[in-house]
């Protein structure tokens, strides 16, 4: 096994053993971020260096939006921008980037150095050390459908009172934002995600060149399956998902029609019992999601951020939560899928293939954006450039 391997497997666990042990996880972020304030003061700040981290440490979500927006003006052209990523050698990133491995001395030391901080996750890392003069921009990753930060089961410790501008796109996210990462009143902004700007203004033209650029025949619609994140079982040495589905019946039944994507969540490290071939097809890493967003006729998730995001576009979603009582139970949930989800849930394969031949496509368009779109991601658009105007504001 590399260095590297043992590296992220060490990390890995060490994740998992902060999330599930409160008295660690207390020691670890008081030492830590003791250790760091300290380191901080003899490393001077940078006006012109912002950094950027994505989701799962990869060139990705609303800081890539923000970064491909930004050095495309001539008015930035003097600013340093580092990208903290899980494998910087083999990442392209257009543009003057810097490029460092993400949770590394290098990378500690270049937020402290930054006065900027661009993320949609936790740049600190569950520490606290940023600078008093450092501007704090965090987008987050989408709606929060499973309880996250202090609501989630054992959790007490999210405090993300020093972030200076916090993204949200309806006022249910903005309530949680408040109440379960300790988000100050007057650092949300009323925006919507950067990342998701590009859905509000999509061509059938655009539709078709996306369907010839990723190999999907013009006369075959698509369904997406993105299924969320599970917590790990062993202890954070896996994160691997096993979707109740026999393939052989999903082609036999839908294949004429359809084709069938798979996206699973960037957290998942193993997809068990699922072959591709050309019916179905393996696009969890495909760099920019938002294209299959912008292909699929049909969304299938369980309690994904992602059926927030697909909801822009008023296309039907089915909720397939196949292990609804056990999620909840365990992972806990804000809402009541079989109320708040169009159909409600479908709970095995055989109801999600019947419906999705079934059903009537333009009143599961209206149903989507009646009960999600319009109660969840109301706001967005234009969250890019009012998140940049908002940061240099500051």
């Amino acid at each position: 096994m590399s260095e590297e391997k043992k590296m992220n497997g060490f990390r890995a666990r060490l994740d998992y053993v902060l999330k599930h042990n409160q008295t660690i996880n207390k020691i670890f972020r008081y030492s830590v971020s003791t250790f760091m304030r300290v380191w901080g003061w003899f490393i001077p700040m940078d006006k012109k260096m912002i950094i950027f981290s994505g989701h799962s440490r990869k060139y990705n979500d609303s800081p890539r939006a923000i970064y491909e927006y930004m050095i495309a003006l001539s008015e930035y052209k003097d600013y340093k921008f580092v990208w903290a990523l899980e494998d910087p050698d083999n990442v392209i990133i257009p543009g003057p980037a810097i490029k460092i491995k993400a949770d590394t001395p290098q990378y500690f030391k270049y937020t402290l150095k930054a006065k900027y901080w661009i993320t949609c996750v936790n740049i600190e890392r569950s520490l606290h050390y940023k600078k008093k003069k450092c501007v704090y921009l965090n987008t987050w990753h989408g709606v929060a459908f499973n309880c996250i930060g202090n609501a989630a089961d054992g959790r007490q410790d999210y405090d993300f009172s020093n972030i200076d501008l916090f993204c949200y796109e309806s006022e249910y996210q903005k309530i949680i934002f408040k109440r379960d990462f300790n988000v100050r009143e007057d650092a949300l902004i009323p925006t919507g995600l950067p990342r998701n700007d590009s859905l509000y203004h999509v061509s059938k033209e655009e539709v078709a060149e996306l369907k010839q650029k990723l190999g999907i025949p013009l006369d075959k619609k698509v369904i997406m399956y993105a299924p969320t994140w599970r917590d790990s079982y062993d202890k954070g040495a896996s994160y691997a998902i096993k979707p109740p589905m026999n393939l052989e019946k999903w082609e036999s039944e839908l294949k004429d029609d359809y084709v069938l994507l798979f996206r699973t969540h960037a957290y998942t490290t193993k997809l068990l019992g699922v072959r591709f071939n050309d019916f179905c097809r393996d696009f969890t890493s495909y760099p920019v999601i938002n294209d299959l967003f912008k292909v699929a006729d049909v969304l299938i998730s369980d309690y994904s951020a992602c059926i927030a995001d697909y909801s822009i576009l008023e296309r039907p979603v089915i909720c397939f939560a196949y292990d609804y009582i056990d999620y909840k139970t365990t992972r806990g949930l804000y809402i009541d899928f079989n109320k708040e989800m169009p159909n409600g849930i479908l709970d095995t394969e055989d109801k999600v293939i019947s419906h999705i031949k079934a059903m009537d496509y333009d009143a599961e368009c209206v149903k989507t954006k009646d009960m999600i779109k319009n109660k969840f991601t109301y706001l967005g658009g234009n969250a890019t450039e009012m998140c940049v105007k908002a940061m240099f504001d500051k």
